[in-house]
Parts: structure tokens; C-alpha cells; sequence
């Protein structure tokens, strides 16, 4: 895997970190590694996902306490929202918001604490790699369009009226104050 962050600007969250993975390809296809443990020595990953996304659809804002991600884009575009809730927790300040666009070949690591949601541009293939199983007890989220938090997602052309295509988890999700003080009483 290729840890050479040359072109790629760096996180301003503590922990986040952006990269390319290298392709390697010929007239046959292309050839490319995801991961290897070496580049990542103080993480370890346990289960990796495939997640595909039509354009227009929005994941997110989802956070976990006990678990670091890997997300790499396969194919296609995504523009991914993270938001360092852990100010807002510390009750050291209010949250903080970066957006960058990942095409096939981005990747970037997100460390427990900070929440994370993307917004499939063109059809999207995001592989993710995370460091606990799936249990469902560590899935928490807050509103992807929370205006306190005010994440700059664009309007879609890929949907009739503009606004991106939603599970229903992340419809019903509460602002993220509300879930700050849920998280103050409930830590773990």
C-alpha cells in the first residue's frame, strides 16, 4: 500500500490521514494493494466491507467510540464529510468539520471519535477496513444536514429535487447535541 502522502494535503483532525493507493496496470487490467499491515503498525483490522452506492446517496454521519476505519475508494467519487466530535465531547469545544473529495485510489484513516459520512458523486465502490467486528452496539449517528454542524454538502443533479438519497437510520438520526449528551452520560 502506498503511505506516500506527496500531493496529498494533509488532515487538520488529529489522527486523519489521506493517501493514494498505487495502481499498477497494463493492457491486461490493473493491480492494486489495499492494505498491509506494515503501513498501518499501530492498527489492527479485523473486518473488511464492501459498500456500493448509487450517485445521490448520502451515508452518514455515523461515529463510533470503539472503532478506527480504513475507507479506500475502489471506483467512482465520493465526497467525504468528517467531523471530530471529540471537542464537543471533551467539552473543550464545538465540533470540527473537514469535507474532501476521493476518487478510485483515495484513501483516508478515521480514528474512533470522529464521525464520518460520505456522498456517492457517481456511482461508488468503497472498500473499508475496521478494527472491531460488527456488533451493532457501537453504531451510533447524528443528522447528516444537523445545521449546527453545517457540513457543505453540494445540491445533486443525480436527484429530481437536489437532495441526496438517505437510509432510513440516517433520516431519523438526532442533531449532534443531542447525542453529545447522550455520549456524557452513557460514555461506554
Amino acid at each position: 500500500m502506498t503511505i506516500d502522502p506527496r500531493g496529498v494535503a494533509p488532515s487538520a483532525l488529529p489522527g486523519v490521514r489521506y493517501g493514494m493507493v498505487a495502481r499498477h496496470g497494463d493492457s491486461r487490467g490493473a493491480f492494486r494493494e489495499l492494505w498491509r499491515a506494515g503501513s498501518f503498525p499501530d492498527v489492527t483490522f479485523v473486518q473488511a466491507n464492501l459498500s456500493t452506492s448509487a450517485a445521490g446517496v448520502l451515508r452518514g454521519l455515523h461515529l463510533h467510540r470503539r472503532q478506527d476505519d480504513l475507507w479506500i475508494v475502489a471506483e467512482g467519487r465520493a465526497l467525504v464529510a468528517l467531523v471530530d466530535v471529540r471537542p464537543a465531547l471533551a467539552g473543550t469545544g464545538p465540533a470540527v468539520v473537514e469535507t474532501r473529495e476521493l476518487a478510485a485510489d483515495g484513501w483516508v484513516t478515521i480514528p474512533t471519535g470522529v464521525a464520518h459520512g460520505f456522498l456517492a458523486i457517481e456511482p461508488l465502490q468503497l472498500v473499508y477496513l475496521v478494527t472491531n467486528e460488527y456488533d451493532g452496539s457501537d453504531e451510533l449517528g447524528f443528522a447528516w444536514d444537523d445545521p449546527a454542524v453545517a457540513v457543505p454538502w453540494p445540491v445533486l443533479e443525480a436527484t429530481p429535487d437536489g437532495r441526496p438519497i438517505l437510509s432510513e437510520r440516517d433520516l431519523t438520526n438526532p442533531p449532534l447535541a443531542d447525542l453529545v449528551v447522550r455520549l456524557r452520560h452513557d460514555p461506554l
